[in-house]
């Protein structure tokens, strides 16, 4: 086996539910910069979507299933590294010089950094090249005042990148830049409009350096030594659910086989987000819309809805409608029941029109 010479650069691409991670890297991977880039997204659910909106070939995507990279799966991403290097050096592989690691929203970093900076074989292969972490402009306050992992995940980036900037308001921007230069004065704040950063300022960052960010995110990386096996536990029984990151938090995906009507479908969702928009953490979909001719790509974090995209061809041969929600004490039988109450009333109506 042939050694590389140079550790392969690892970025962590990390943020919190609907902050934009997806539409960065896109704009990221479009970029000469970044060719030779591995991805390796993190899914927080059994059923992964993120992985078919990333548009770049399926031999430079490793997709992780069934969990959060903090909790059940911690072991898989090592796994995974090791894999691909292996590969990388037999030449059994897609050509690639850097990896970039997008957790899923939910995820502590903690965990995650100490796993890449303290596994023996990891380490002898690869480098920590740097934390980003993708701030929402327009919720990011809230999230903040609600989310102890949005802290985590701010305190301890090396880059930070301001989102959807263009649909916050300039004010709320700047005060939330303050807070932000506050949980983390030592990493530069980049904003981007629709995901666009120049991928020179966010990579080649060096080797990770958890003592300049300063002593609480020290703590937690010191912590993870004596909490983590509680941790994994905790989290690895034999009834746990891979959806489930705490006693309130889950994750769900609903399919529907049938095309929903789009009157049922914007009626569904604005009653949802006024009644329980605060608990809908997060909203994503792939949606067959009855009146349009390819798939509908729809965001949506707490009560914000992000404008809609029509996909010019489906991303794969599953025509199903695919919604995928991470929420606060909302249970699948309440999405599902109301969703099937409207497509059922939108469908009647067309019953009768036509009679």
């Amino acid at each position: 086996m042939i050694q590389s010479a140079e550790p392969i650069p690892i970025s962590v691409l990390t943020g919190f539910l609907g902050s934009g991670k997806t539409t960065a890297l896109n704009r990221l991977l479009r970029q000469p910069a970044m060719a030779g880039t591995m991805v390796i997204v993190n899914e927080f659910g059994e059923i992964g979507l993120d992985h078919e909106l990333i548009e770049t070939a399926d031999e430079d995507t490793v997709l992780l299933r069934s969990g959060c990279l903090c909790c059940t799966i911690r072991n898989d991403l090592i796994d995974t590294l090791q894999s691909l290097s292996r590969r990388r050096e037999l030449g059994s592989s897609h050509a690639f010089d850097r990896i970039v690691i997008e957790t899923t929203g939910l995820a502590d970093p903690a965990p995650i950094l100490q796993a890449l900076l303290t596994d023996p074989v990891v380490a002898a292969r690869f480098r920590l090249d740097g934390v980003i972490a993708t701030v929402d402009a327009v919720v990011g306050q809230s999230t903040l005042d609600r989310h102890i992992e949005a802290v985590k995940q701010a305190a301890l980036a090396d880059r930070l990148v301001l989102t959807k900037i263009d649909l916050a308001d300039a004010g709320d921007c700047s005060a939330l830049e303050n807070r932000l230069r506050a949980i983390n004065p030592a990493a530069p704040i980049f904003r981007a409009r629709q995901g666009a950063v120049d991928p020179g300022v966010l990579f080649g960052i060096g080797t990770y350096d958890p003592v300049s960010k300063g002593l609480d995110v020290q703590c937690w990386l010191n912590a993870e030594k004596y909490v983590s096996h509680d941790h994994e536990e905790r989290h690895a029984t034999a009834a746990h659910d891979a959806n489930r990151h705490d006693d309130h938090i889950r994750a769900m995906c609903l399919t529907v086989d049938r095309p929903i009507p789009g009157e049922a479908l914007d009626r569904w969702l604005e009653n949802l987000l006024r009644l329980r928009g605060p608990d809908l953490l997060r909203f994503k979909a792939i949606i067959n819309v009855a009146e349009l001719p390819g798939p509908l790509v729809a965001h949506a974090v707490q009560h914000v809805v992000y404008p809609p995209v029509m996909l010019k061809v489906w991303p794969s041969d599953d025509r199903r409608t695919r919604m995928v929600f991470i929420t606060h004490d909302i249970d699948e039988r309440t999405l599902r029941d109301s969703l099937k109450a409207f497509t059922d009333e939108a469908e009647g109506k067309t019953q009768q029109g036509r009679a």
